[in-house]
């Protein structure tokens, strides 16, 4: 080998050493530790029981069956299901709409629009909820699943509004004067032109809302009532109150196994091969 190819493969292993590491420990380990919970006794007075007793590792199945003995566990996961997808969906009929304004707005006021966007991250994220308290006690509707939908579209909705406007300004306008030369009219252009062009940006909009929603717990908390409670909310109060942390595991296992499901096939639905197809 030449010495500009070990130059190379040094510079590469130099690069790819930081996230290999990073994942490995921030990701890896958690998960097996996660996973190896999930399989544990709970302790006499909460938290995990000694793994190894006498010699021998204490393993056992028992989470998972009370897990999927119980319908109110999938009752749960269902409800949660249901709220990320109406978020989602919400957040891309008001998302695509605004994207599609600031990518066809002047360049000078594109950087503006996309401040505006953003701005609310300047703010911290419980002051923002809580002011959605203020807004919705005296309208009768705080402790509602609409509250809890409301709350979860104004949290997420930059996540969905970006990724659109990246892929929206990529696109190349003789497209679309080429499609009017041919008698197109203005929908004509969009649905056959426009959307499946900003499909891409859609996938990876629709994975960054409904992803984090499907695990939120804190919205579901403060806006919604016992009745609204999510996965998130079950996860966390098996952890920090009932502290039955092999159950909290599975739960977190399962719902671990749910999102990377989702983004494989949120990845192969947005791959250029599938969209020529």
């Amino acid at each position: 080998m030449t010495k500009r190819g070990l130059r190379g493969d040094l510079t590469r292993w130099l690069v790819s050493l930081p996230p290999t590491v990073f994942l490995l420990v921030f990701f890896l380990a958690p998960t097996l530790i996660m996973v190896t919970a999930s399989f544990q006794n709970p302790g006499e007075f909460g938290g995990l029981a000694p793994l190894f007793a006498e010699g021998q590792a204490r393993l056992t199945l028992e989470t998972y069956r009370f897990f999927f003995g119980d319908w109110i566990y999938a009752e749960i996961f269902l409800r949660s299901f249901l709220v990320a997808g109406a978020t989602t969906l919400i957040c891309l009929i008001f998302a695509y709409p605004l994207a599609l304004t600031i990518a066809a707005s002047p360049k000078r006021h594109r950087d503006l629009l996309v401040l505006l966007v953003i701005l609310p991250f300047a703010s911290n994220f419980l002051i923002r909820v809580y002011a959605w308290i203020i807004l919705l006690g005296p309208a009768g509707l705080l402790y509602t699943p609409i509250a809890v939908i409301a709350g979860m579209v104004y949290v997420h909705l930059p996540f969905m509004i970006l990724p659109l406007y990246t892929n929206l300004e990529k696109h190349d306008p003789t497209l679309l004067e080429a499609a009017q030369d041919l008698g197109a009219g203005a929908w004509t252009r969009f649905w056959r032109v426009t959307w499946p062009l900003s499909l891409p940006g859609i996938w990876s909009g629709t994975a960054l809302v409904f992803i984090p929603v499907l695990g939120m717990f804190a919205i579901p908390e403060l806006l919604g009532g016992t009745g609204d409670i999510l996965i998130g909310n079950l996860i966390k109060e098996q952890f920090l109150e009932s502290r039955d942390w092999p159950l909290g595991s599975t739960l977190s296992l399962l719902l671990t196994l749910a999102v990377l499901a989702l983004a494989a096939l949120s990845a192969w639905a947005a791959s250029p091969r599938r969209q020529r197809s």
